[in-house]
C-alpha cells in the first residue's frame, strides 16, 4: 500500500508563513543581519517595522551588526532608519549609505563600528561567502580610500578590524576582502511564495543578490526570511519563475501593500518590472537648465552600439537626451543593480529601468563591469582636483558611501564626471549662453586636494583611461599631469567666473575651445546626426608630430564597391600628400564589411600597404569583429595586429622598432 509522504516521513509538510513578530523573535543578540534592497526596491519593510518595534518593547536583539549593498532608505526616516538605535546596532558594513541619514550619522559620530566598501564587492563577497571562499581578490579600490594604505574603508576611529588586504598576485596589485565571518540573518523580500517557501520574484523591478544573500546565510546555519505579496499553492509555481527555492527559505512573511511598494516612488509599474513595455516616446524632455545643459554635453560622448552605466543625479538626464534625440535604440544603458537596456528611471525610481531587455542578478552586473563590459560611464562629482581625483563618499561630517562607483569608474573603458561647477550653481541658461550670478556663497568643487579619494586620477591616467570632467562652465580632461581645461561655456569668462573658483592652476594649451552652442539652445540639438554620420574627409588625420597616420572606420558600413573605392581614393590622396610612407593605425570599432566585398577590401589594404604603410596596426573594442578581421587578414597574407584600443594599438607602435614592423 502506498502512504503519504507526511505518514512515510513521519513528519507534516512544513508551513513556512508566519508572522513579522515572528519571524523576527528568532534574531539573537550580536547576530549580523543582512537586509536586502536598493532603496526601495526588494527591501522587506514590514519586517524592518517588526524588528524595531521588538527592540523598542523589549530591548533585544542587541548588538546587532548590519550587512547592506545600499543602505535602504529615502532620506526621510524610511528604510534603515527605523534600526538606528544605540544598543540595537553594533556595525554596519555597507557599499552606499546615503539614503539613510541616521545611519551615516551613527557611523560618523562614532557610535558603531563601520566599514565603507564598493558596492560591487559586496554584492560578489555574499557569493562568495555563499561557496565558501575566504574572499575576493580584485583590483577594484586600488588607490582609493579603500585601499587599506588609505584607510581600508574604515569610517571613524573605533573601527579597527582590517577588512582589506593589499596583494601582490604575478607582480600586479590586488586588494583582497575578507568574506562575512558569520550571517546569521537575511531580509529578503519577493512578490509570491507557496508554503514549501519557494519564492517568485514577478512584480519586482530587481532581483539584486537575493539568491546569493538567501545560499550565504543558508550555509551558514542562519534563518532565512523572505517578505512577500501574496501566498500561492504548493507546487503551482513554475520552477524557471522560482528565484530563491525553498530549501534556502526558513519564514515566509505577507506583507501590507503600504509596506510592499516597489520602488518608494512607484507604488506598482508593470513597466518596470519586465512585464509590460511602454510607448517611450511619454517620456517628457527636460526643461533647458543648467542640468540640461551639462547632460547633453555629456551626451555627446555617447558611440553607436555603446553599452553605458548612468549614475545618479544629473548623470540620469543622459537618458532624457538620448530620447529626445532619438539615439537612445543606438546604445544600451545599464544600471548596476542589475538593469540591461531600456530607459533607467531616476529619481526615487532610480536603479530600475522601463522596457528593459534583461533583469540580472546584482553580482553578475558588477562582474560584467569590472570585467571591462562598460564602453562608457557616465557619473556625478561633487568634488575634482588637481590630480584629477573625485569625492562623492564623504564631505566632512555627510556620509554617502561610494556605491557602485569605484567599480564603474575604474573598470569602465571611458568615464565622464558630471556635475555643477559650484555648490550651488549660481548660474542660468539665457539667449544661448551661461549667465553667472555672484549672489550668495557657493561652495568650490575643484579643490587643491579632494576630502576622500573616491576615483583615482593617477590610477586612471596611468591605464591611459579618457576622463572628462563636464560642468556648464567649462570642461576639463584628464592627462598624466593633471587636469586640462579644454572647453569654455558661451558667456563665461575664464579668469572671474572659472579660475577664481578653482583651487589649482589648471593646464591651459592655448585658448579653451568654445562648448557647442547647440548646448544652450531650447532645442533638440541633432545628436543622432552626430552620432551615426561622420564625414569621410574627417576620418582621415595624419599626426606630422608623433608621424602616424590614422584612420577612423568607426561605426562605418561598407557595402558597394564604390564605397570601398572612395575609402581608397581618399587615403590615396592623403597619404600622396604626405609624400612618405607612415606608420598607420585602424579604428575599426563598430565597422561593417559586406561579406562579397571581403576580397576587393582586403585587395585594396594590401596595394595601400605596399604604397604607403610604413607599418600598421588595427583595433576594435568588438570582439567578433576583431577575430573576422584577423581571418579576413590572415587569409589573404595580412599581419593581423588588431587591438582593442588605441592606447594598445599605439603601444604597439611604439615598442616596436619601425623598420622591422611587418609592412601589411
Amino acid at each position: 500500500m502506498d502512504f503519504p509522504t507526511e505518514f512515510v516521513s513521519g513528519m507534516a509538510p512544513r508551513d513556512k508563513i508566519v508572522t513579522a513578530a515572528e519571524a523576527v523573535a528568532l534574531i539573537r543578540d550580536g547576530d549580523t543581519v543582512v537586509v536586502e534592497g536598493f532603496a526601495g526596491q526588494c527591501f522587506a519593510e514590514e519586517l524592518t517595522l517588526a524588528l524595531e518595534a521588538r527592540f523598542l518593547q523589549t530591548g533585544t536583539p542587541r548588538d546587532l551588526t548590519l550587512a547592506f549593498t545600499v543602505a535602504q532608505g529615502n532620506r526621510e526616516g524610511r528604510g534603515s532608519d527605523r534600526l538606528c538605535y544605540e544598543g540595537l546596532l553594533k556595525r554596519a558594513i555597507g557599499g552606499h549609505w546615503g539614503m539613510s541619514g541616521e545611519l551615516g550619522k551613527m557611523a560618523v559620530e562614532n557610535k558603531i563600528d563601520a566599514y565603507n566598501l564598493p558596492q560591487g564587492v559586496i554584492a560578489q563577497l555574499f557569493r562568495d561567502t555563499a561557496a565558501g571562499k575566504p574572499g575576493l581578490l580584485t583590483r577594484v579600490g586600488l588607490d582609493t580610500f579603500v585601499d587599506p594604505r588609505n584607510g581600508g574603508g574604515k569610517i571613524n576611529e573605533r573601527t579597527t578590524e582590517d577588512r582589506v588586504e593589499l596583494m601582490t598576485v604575478g607582480g600586479q596589485e590586488y586588494l583582497f576582502y575578507k568574506a562575512f565571518e558569520r550571517l546569521d540573518v537575511a531580509f529578503l523580500r519577493g512578490t509570491t511564495a507557496d508554503p514549501n517557501g519557494n519564492i517568485a520574484m514577478e512584480r519586482e523591478a530587481l532581483f539584486l543578490e537575493s539568491l546569493a544573500v538567501a545560499t550565504a546565510v543558508h550555509n551558514a546555519g542562519g534563518l532565512v526570511i523572505v517578505q512577500v505579496e501574496r501566498i500561492a499553492e504548493a507546487g503551482s509555481l513554475h520552477p524557471k519563475d522560482v528565484k530563491i527555492p525553498g530549501v534556502l527559505v526558513d519564514c515566509v512573511v505577507v506583507s501590507t501593500p503600504e509596506h510592499h511598494p516597489q520602488t518608494w516612488g512607484t507604488q506598482y509599474s508593470a513597466a518596470m518590472s519586465g512585464e509590460l513595455r511602454v510607448p517611450l516616446s511619454s517620456v517628457p524632455p527636460l526643461e533647458l537648465s543648467v542640468r540640461k545643459v551639462i547632460a547633453r554635453r555629456a551626451a555627446m560622448e555617447l558611440r553607436p552600439n555603446a553599452v553605458v552605466n548612468l549614475g545618479i543625479g544629473i548623470p540620469e538626464g543622459v537618458a532624457s537626451v538620448a530620447a529626445e534625440e532619438h539615439v537612445l535604440s543606438y546604445i544600451t544603458l545599464t544600471a548596476e543593480p542589475g538593469v540591461i537596456g531600456g530607459m533607467p528611471t531616476g529619481g526615487r525610481d532610480f536603479g530600475s529601468a522601463i522596457n528593459g531587455d534583461a533583469i540580472l542578478d546584482q553580482p553578475a552586473q558588477f562582474d560584467f563591469y569590472d570585467g571591462g563590459g562598460l564602453d562608457a560611464a557616465f557619473l556625478g562629482m561633487a568634488q575634482a582636483d588637481a590630480q584629477g581625483n573625485v569625492n562623492v563618499s564623504r564631505f566632512g561630517p555627510r556620509l554617502a558611501g561610494s556605491g557602485g562607483f569605484i567599480n564603474i569608474s575604474q573598470n569602465a573603458k571611458r568615464v565622464a564626471f558630471l556635475g555643477t561647477f559650484l555648490a550651488p550653481c549660481r548660474t542660468q541658461v539665457v539667449d544661448g549662453r551661461i549667465v553667472v550670478s555672484d549672489d550668495g556663497v557657493a561652495a568650490p568643487k575643484f579643490l587643491a586636494s579632494v576630502e576622500q579619494r573616491t576615483f583615482s586620477g593617477q590610477y586612471a591616467a596611468a591605464a591611459g583611461q579618457p576622463v572628462l570632467y563636464v560642468t556648464e562652465r567649462c570642461v576639463f580632461r584628464l592627462t598624466p599631469e593633471g587636469l586640462e581645461l579644454i572647453e569654455i561655456a558661451p558667456g563665461v569668462d575664464l579668469e572671474k567666473d572659472v579660475l577664481a573658483h578653482v583651487g589649482f592652476t589648471p593646464i591651459i594649451d592655448g585658448e579653451p575651445k568654445l562648448m557647442d552652442e547647440r548646448l544652450f539652445r531650447d532645442e533638440p540639438m541633432g545628436l543622432k546626426d552626430d552620432l551615426l554620420t561622420v564625414p569621410l574627409d574627417a576620418r582621415f588625420t595624419y599626426d606630422a608630430d608623433r608621424n602616424i597616420f590614422f584612420i577612423n572606420m568607426e561605426a562605418m558600413s561598407v557595402s558597394t564597391p564604390a564605397g570601398a573605392e572612395a575609402i581608397v581614393a581618399e587615403i590615396e590622396k592623403r597619404l600622396t600628400a604626405v609624400g612618405k610612407k607612415v606608420p598607420v593605425v585602424v579604428n575599426y570599432d563598430n565597422f561593417y564589411l559586406a561579406p562579397d566585398l571581403a576580397d576587393t577590401y582586403t585587395s585594396a589594404v594590401r596595394s595601400l600597404a605596399e604604397r604607403y604603410y610604413d607599418s600598421v596596426t588595427r583595433y576594435t573594442t568588438s570582439s567578433f569583429m576583431r577575430l573576422k578581421l584577423s581571418g579576413h587578414l590572415n587569409a589573404r597574407g595580412l599581419a593581423p595586429h588588431i587591438y582593442e584600443s588605441r592606447q594598445e594599438a599605439l603601444d604597439w607602435l611604439s615598442s616596436t622598432d619601425n623598420g622591422s614592423n611587418p609592412k601589411i
